[in-house]
């Protein structure tokens, strides 16, 4: 049945039909009477793009709990103990996490679940979900066919038609400069958009990521698109565990092959300096390199606005910070308020009781246990919850030195412990201490 909007056109278009040729078969009738009717006939008949509902304003009254009963309530969520910091004043994202990445303890969250669009920090889901599909070595070269259907206004990192590029080469692209282009070259080697938006989904409801509903794999706006705090953390949580996804994600300049030219009647190639887009990573005139930063992922729409996950390791503890949309109108933003609870996190660690958890993959989850089940820490304890009117944050990217061309000196982190269990390639902890093996992680000077 057709939409009442596109009814409602019809009709309009039929009734000026209608009138133009009554006019016209009249004596008053004028060349230019016609010509405006005729154009309002054109205007009638022209296809309108009706664009995507936006997200409420307001949090859902209803989400997902999964994690913890309090996880699925709306504002921010923190049960501070002696001692412990007040959260950061000025915080304006919509939605906002922070957890520790090695216990999955949620510290304190501002509307975990609500489902927002994720800009292109939905491509740590499709790295988690196909890097592990292709050698770094493995050479592509680029059909026309591979770059169909990239949106328009695309970040990209200028992958050419007609060129080989290496995997590698492909994921920098993907992690440095979000490059869509290559993200879809990446997809089409995975047997194609379709099929990869299909493994993606499968591999986020693997994870438990529930809130997340997967269109296009390169995080581009599109109906129906959208993700959580929550999920975007346990994507980054997930791809942490993969030693190529960490080097990625944490490499913060690198060389990417250029075009093809002649040059004195000789094909030469060669080739240009991209660098991380992660302001938290690279640093910016008004956003310094976070002091322990090690990746992951930032992204920008115009229905996502600024979106960030990262992680970062002070004193032997790795924290994850999600933030979603910050409504301060002011240039790196989100990295700014990303900063301010990765400094709230550090210092608050051991002080709050957790209001959740980080919960295991689906085939991770201990033998007759129940997946997503509230956490008893976060309904233990009876503390306070802050108002929504405190929380709102904005994400600051994450970056470290690695190898491949990234700059500053890599410093390899290896955390040991914890009952483990090998999977999809990576290694989830069930219940305890999580590992980051090998973390990169750029280090600048303490006051």
């Amino acid at each position: 049945m057709p939409a009442p909007n596109k009814i409602a056109r019809r009709s309009l278009l039929a009734g000026s039909a209608a009138f133009l040729n009554v006019s016209l078969a009249t004596p008053l009738a004028t060349p230019l009477a016609a010509s405006l009717v005729a154009s309002l006939v054109t205007f009638l008949a022209t296809p309108v793009a009706v664009a995507a509902p936006r997200p409420s304003a307001t949090p859902p009254a209803q989400m997902s709990t999964v994690g913890g009963a309090r996880l699925g309530q709306a504002g921010t969520q923190v049960d501070l103990g002696a001692g412990a910091p007040v959260l950061p004043k000025g915080l304006t994202a919509r939605s906002w996490i922070v957890a520790d990445a090695e216990t999955g303890d949620v510290l304190a969250a501002h509307n975990a679940h609500w489902r927002l669009p994720p800009a292109s920090t939905l491509k740590m889901l499709f790295a988690d979900t196909v890097l592990p599909k292709f050698p770094k070595s493995t050479e592509h070269k680029v059909v026309r066919s591979d770059l169909a259907g990239v949106g328009a206004g695309s970040s990209m990192v200028g992958v050419k038609e007609n060129e080989t590029y290496s995997v590698h080469d492909l994921w920098l692209g993907v992690f440095l400069r979000s490059g869509n282009d290559a993200v879809h070259v990446l997809s089409a080697m995975n047997d194609g958009v379709e099929e990869t938006v299909k493994d993606m989904q499968a591999h986020a409801e693997e994870l438990q990521a529930l809130d997340t509903q997967v269109v296009s794999p390169d995080g581009y706006d599109a109906p129906e698109q959208v993700s959580s705090a929550y999920d975007l953390t346990l994507f980054a949580r997930s791809g942490l565990q993969k030693k190529d996804f960490r080097e990625y994600c944490s490499t913060v300049r690198a060389k990417f092959p250029g075009e093809t030219k002649k040059v004195k009647g000789k094909k030469v190639r060669g080739t240009f300096e991209i660098q991380n887009t992660n302001r938290l990573l690279s640093g910016d005139t008004d956003v310094s390199v976070y002091d322990g930063i090690a990746g992951v992922k930032n992204g920008n729409t115009t229905k996502a606005g600024a979106t960030f996950t990262g992680v970062a390791e002070r004193g032997g503890r790795v924290l994850l910070v999600t933030v979603m949309n910050p409504q301060k109108n002011e240039h790196n933003e989100v990295y700014k308020e990303t900063g301010k609870l990765f400094d709230w996190g550090f210092a608050a660690a051991g002080k709050v009781r957790p209001v959740g958890e980080l919960v295991p993959p689906k085939s991770a989850a201990p033998a007759g246990g129940q997946p997503g089940a509230t956490a008893p820490a976060a309904e233990a304890g009876g503390g306070t919850a802050q108002g929504a009117a405190d929380g709102g944050s904005s994400a600051k990217p994450a970056g470290a030195s690695a190898t491949g061309g990234s700059s500053g000196a890599g410093i390899a982190l290896a955390i040991t412990g914890g009952l483990l269990v090998l999977l999809s390639g990576g290694v989830f902890l069930i219940n305890r201490r999580w590992p980051l093996p090998d973390l990169v992680r750029r280090r600048t000077p303490r006051p």
